[in-house]
């Protein structure tokens, strides 16, 4: 591995790899070429060897595994541990981590230990071509503004990025890569937290994340009773629903359901925005679909800027009229 390499961490659970780690691998690729340097994906877990077999099919050049069953599932003392030696042993230029919940936990732990600076929940990343530095984008001020931030004089850069922000390339299953096997094992006492048991809760299972097609519902939608058309609607098409911030702060829709700034960011095929007018908070949580239709009684407002499709009119007749048309074509 070249002194600038990247690395993406490639976060695993009971032996599965979370999407955004190979999302990651996207922007990594493009990063590590405009360093001149190689792409590394870092994986630990307990039998996740194929987790890092499919991350060089997705694009690293090569993976480091470290498998062990302290990394079963996520522990925060066994996992920065990890981490922090493998970042010692090979000094990457950058690594990136996703903003998960987990991922969340595991990058300030990291960033502390090695003294150096971390961006959170980063939309955008670049290369300054001069000085080699990583603009991480975030927005800021309440998602009024966008911020680009860089980590000039310390190493590694460090950055989160918001799982959604960026789709997984190609899959090639012929392309080769060297996998590193490290044995690196933490002191049992030094693990202060156990997982006794898991508890899927409803919440877990609101997966926007990975939604192909997603209805969200603004303030538009007047009262949380009118999301029941939304789910009409989503039920129909086989997505799910959503909500902006405005919503889910009136009660109407719990937060795991809140797409933006300060909920989830997703990338579906197709986001239908209702009654949603459009702040940045939220935009910044929904631009990467792929098709964004927008219905909204105000042709000025700002979510008609990036939709594909703009239907200026009132939900309450719009999406029935939707629905409607939808069940007849599957007849």
């Amino acid at each position: 591995m070249q002194t600038k390499s990247l690395w993406v961490y490639i976060e695993t659970e009971e032996g599965n790899a979370k999407s955004v780690g190979y999302e990651l691998l996207t922007p990594g690729k493009a990063l590590a070429n405009k360093l001149g340097g190689s792409l590394v994906a870092v994986i630990l877990g307990e039998n996740v060897e194929k987790v890092a077999k499919n991350a060089i099919a997705y694009g690293a050049d090569a993976a480091i595994l470290v498998e062990g069953e302290e990394y079963r599932n996520y522990n925060s003392d066994a996992s920065s541990y990890a981490v922090n030696e493998l970042i010692k042993k090979y000094q990457p230029e950058i690594v990136l981590i996703g903003a998960t919940k987990n991922g969340r936990d595991l990058g300030p732990r990291v960033a502390c230990k090695l003294s150096t600076g971390l961006t959170a929940d980063c939309t955008g990343l670049d290369i300054d071509s001069e000085t080699g530095n990583l603009l991480s984008t975030r927005p800021a001020f309440g998602g009024n503004l966008m911020a680009t931030i860089i980590c000039p004089d310390n190493r590694p850069q460090m950055s989160t990025v918001r799982p959604g922000t960026f789709k997984k390339g190609t899959f090639d299953e012929g392309r080769t890569g060297e996998i590193i096997k490290e044995n690196i094992h933490i002191d049992p006492e030094k693990i202060r937290v156990s997982l006794l048991e898991r508890v899927k809760e409803v919440t877990e299972q609101i997966n926007l994340e990975e939604a192909e097609i997603i209805v969200s519902g603004g303030r538009g939608m007047k009262k949380p009773e009118n999301f029941g058309m939304l789910r009409e609607l989503a039920d129909a098409l086989g997505g799910s629903v959503a909500a902006s911030r405005a919503a889910v702060d009136a009660g109407w829709l719990p937060s795991a359901y809140q797409v933006g700034q300060t909920g989830k960011t997703v990338a579906p095929k197709l986001y239908i925005a209702c009654g949603i007018s459009g702040a940045l908070q939220h935009i910044v949580g929904m631009s990467g679909s792929d098709t964004i239709v927008a219905i909204n009684t105000d042709p000025n407002a700002p979510i008609f800027k990036i939709a594909d499709y703009r239907i200026v009119g009132d939900v309450m007749e719009v999406v029935p009229a939707m629905i409607k048309a939808v069940k007849e074509k599957k007849n």
